[in-house]
């Protein structure tokens, strides 16, 4: 009888810790295709459970930061989804590839679409939201996205709390993108140089190419003036013999 108590009641604490795992980890997330790396464009997909049994996700606001303002931000369309961005003006223009920026978006919607019996995210599922963003900002390691999800019981979820260095998680974490270090690509520096050297290299096989072709040349034609002089000395041999043989007969 003890032995079944302690696992009943083993069995019940595992579930609880289940669950509690479970609640704690579904919330408004994001998280890049590949790196997100500083200073570069990546794709991010903002990933939203829906954490009801009786209501449905019907819409889904994700504020961008201030401080690290994004220039150029397009949303992959959703089935389903309406999707409204909405820009800023900024205090400080931004400079991105030698143009000035003076407006950065500033939020994000989308909103459900459709018949009542398929509308939004419902219970127990999800829905990604990609967005092409960029350029990065070169001076921060993260960037925090405060988010806002709807359900069409008219209830409101925010998810805007910052994570505290050394502190639990909050109850309602706002959406965290980590940056990677920065990394060259066509648009970086290190790609223009790295083209020029492989132009210069394809340049040098030319010129080594055009510097042996008159040099390969005149060997062919060395070796063919050898061959003809050898078979006119060994015709002139010939005839000589045949020569002196008619002048002894």
């Amino acid at each position: 009888m003890n032995v079944s108590r302690i696992a009943l009641v083993g069995g019940v604490a595992a579930s609880t810790v289940l669950i509690l795992a479970g609640t704690a980890s579904a919330h408004v997330s994001v998280q890049p295709q590949g790196e997100a790396a500083k200073g570069g464009y990546a794709t991010i997909n903002f990933k939203v459970p829906n954490e009801r049994d009786n209501a449905s996700t019907t819409k889904l606001e994700v504020n961008f930061p201030t401080d690290h303002p994004l220039a150029s931000v397009m949303p992959q369309p959703v089935p389903g989804w309406k999707i409204v961005v909405t820009k800023s003006k900024l205090a400080k223009p931004l400079e991105v590839h030698g143009n000035k920026i003076n407006e950065a978006v500033s939020k994000v919607t989308w909103t459900a679409e459709g018949s009542k019996s398929d509308l939004g995210i419902g219970p127990g599922e999800f829905q990604q939201f990609p967005l092409s963003v960029g350029q990065l900002p070169e001076d921060a390691d993260q960037l925090v996205f405060k988010a806002i999800q709807t359900y069409d019981n008219k209830e409101v979820v925010r998810w805007i709390e910052e994570q505290k260095d050394g502190a639990e998680e909050p109850e309602s974490p706002a959406p965290v993108l980590k940056l990677t270090a920065a990394t060259t690509d066509e648009h970086g520096a290190a790609g223009a140089e790295k083209s020029d050297a492989a132009g210069a290299d394809q340049a040098k096989d030319e010129h080594t190419e055009a510097s042996s072709a008159p040099s390969s040349s005149s060997d062919t034609t060395a070796r063919v003036l050898g061959i003809v002089g050898i078979l006119i000395g060994a015709a002139g041999v010939a005839f000589g013999v045949l020569a002196g043989r008619r002048r002894t007969a």
